[in-house]
């Protein structure tokens, strides 16, 4: 299963999947949350639920497709907390991981559920003023990747129509 992180469905609105001009990425979400394809938890739900906008109102009609943070998921926090103080990151860049973001919360749900993690942002691992997913996602063993990877393994297909005439 894909567990999909804020930035992927933040960018998706902003950019090249917009509500109004690419329906069809919501409906394959739709799709691939029903047949157990895709999900993410309920802290990337209350990130986005700090916006007033489409992105807020469709996440607020799609429950579901947030996952609590269960046992499992809880279990893997101390060794996740453990590699990101390990490491060279800045105070405050392990504050915010460790406490403020939804983040911390996907690569361990990941990890628990063996789901692939599904983000926007590339590996770095000689950064040290914020911690990120794929750096966490390797030193967890979670498989990680982006959207377009995600589609084309899925094989979906986001098909163009023509708009009616006026």
């Amino acid at each position: 299963m894909f567990l999909v992180d804020s930035n992927v469905l933040i960018e998706a609105k902003n950019r090249y999947y917009a509500f109004d001009i690419a329906p069809g990425f919501w409906m394959w979400l739709d799709y691939a949350h029903a047949n157990h394809l895709a999900c993410t938890t309920e802290p990337v739900r209350d990130e986005l639920l700090e916006g007033e906008d489409e992105l807020a109102r469709w996440a607020r009609g799609h429950a579901d497709f947030f996952r609590p943070i269960d046992e499992g998921t809880i279990s893997h926090f101390a060794p996740l907390t453990a590699w990101a103080q390990s490491r060279m990151y800045t105070a405050a860049a392990l504050t915010e991981f460790l406490t403020n973001a939804a983040d911390f919360f996907l690569v361990a749900y990941a990890a628990a559920h063996d789901h692939t993690l599904v983000t926007h942002e590339q590996p770095r691992p000689e950064a040290r003023k914020r911690v990120l997913i794929p750096d966490a996602c390797q030193a967890m063993n979670v498989t990680y990747m982006n959207t377009f990877m995600m589609l084309r393994s899925t094989k979906a297909r986001l098909d163009f129509q023509l708009p009616a005439a006026s």
